[in-house]
């Protein structure tokens, strides 16, 4: 298991009702889910055999995390948009039509980088918004996993989302797209791979390393990796479901994290709610929006496990209760222009 996970996980619970324990990744979990929820459907994601690589993927100790956010991040106190204008429904894609990373889905690989993805995928957006999708790039989470070091955590062995936002404003964040595209000073080097029944890749294998810091751009990049820093501004947390919505509408996608149980990994589509399994981990992802569905309220979240897991790498998590603590922790930041 990931090293800053072998602390307990504790709190961000999900009030859930106690049924049994199906056993992880198994059909009679599916079958139980989709029998007794309304709000989402449960279906097979990942092979049966890979429980450890979904283990491998969850990044973040959920308590430890919120307590660096805390004690480190100050808190945001001021918004543009006020509570009475707030729309019912919200998506940042539809409403930036010209920022295409905000309908990106990345992938993390075998690594827990989640909390880097996290991260880096909401600097995009907020770069692209802030300009008006004049900047549009990939932020490189492969420099924000290999070179933010102590203060953001241990690389694919887990981290916490508010100290790679705390690197972007004191170190500033390299251009970078993903595994193989030769986009930007440091694409990604983890391999994507098929963590899915359904999938276009190789299977995933192992357990991946954490790459060695590099300040250098790929040679085929004809800016040098100093000059191709971009720094951020500001970085602060936000609390409260209404202030969450404020600051989506106001500024885009913004980085959370949350306690994964057994029963997530099998999402399809709806609104989750927790409803049976034990907790395997944390993991942070980047909320782009929200709405109501079948008069279920819920957050409209990205995943970074690719576009076969899911509606298509996306999905919905219960809003307005802290559901598996995803409103415990919300962090952002502003770009330098």
């Amino acid at each position: 298991m990931k090293l800053l996970l072998l602390v307990a996980i504790v709190g961000a619970a999900c009030a859930a009702p106690q049924y049994p324990d199906f056993g992880f990744l198994s059909d009679e979990e599916i079958l139980f889910i989709n029998k007794v929820q309304s709000s989402w459907k449960a279906g097979r994601n990942f092979h049966p055999d890979h429980a450890q690589l979904v283990k491998n993927m969850l990044g973040v100790n959920y308590e430890y995390s919120k307590a660096f956010t805390e004690a480190k991040v100050p808190l945001k106190t001021n918004f543009r948009v006020a509570v009475k204008d707030l729309p019912t429904n919200f998506d940042a894609r539809t409403q930036w039509t010209n920022c295409p990373t905000l309908k990106e889905v990345r992938d993390q690989g075998n690594c827990g980088s989640c909390w880097a993805f996290g991260a880096v995928e909401a600097m995009s957006d907020r770069m692209c918004i802030a300009s008006n999708g004049t900047k549009n790039f990939h932020f490189s989470a492969e420099d924000v996993m290999s070179c933010c070091g102590f203060s953001c955590g241990n690389g694919c062995n887990g981290g916490y989302p508010a100290g790679a936002w705390q690197y972007y404003e004191r170190k500033g964040v390299v251009s970078g797209g993903q595994y193989n595209t030769k986009q930007g000073c440091l694409p990604y080097e983890i391999p994507a791979c098929d963590h899915h029944v359904v999938g276009k890749l190789s299977p995933c294998k192992g357990d991946a390393k954490t790459p060695k810091c590099v300040k250098k751009c790929e040679s085929s990049y004809s800016t040098s990796y100093e000059q191709d820093k971009h720094m951020g501004g500001r970085t602060y947390q936000v609390r409260g479901e209404e202030k969450i919505m404020q600051e989506l509408v106001d500024n885009g996608p913004v980085t959370a994290a949350f306690t994964v149980y057994a029963d997530f990994p099998q999402y399809k589509s709806g609104v989750y709610k927790h409803t049976t399994g034990s907790a395997l981990g944390g993991h942070a992802i980047k909320i782009i929006g929200y709405g109501v569905e079948n008069g279920d309220k819920y957050w409209l979240v990205a995943n970074s496990w690719n576009p076969d897991w899911g509606m298509e790498g996306f999905f919905k998590i219960l809003r307005g209760v802290d559901e598996c603590g995803i409103e415990g922790q919300i962090v952002a930041g502003e770009p330098k222009m």
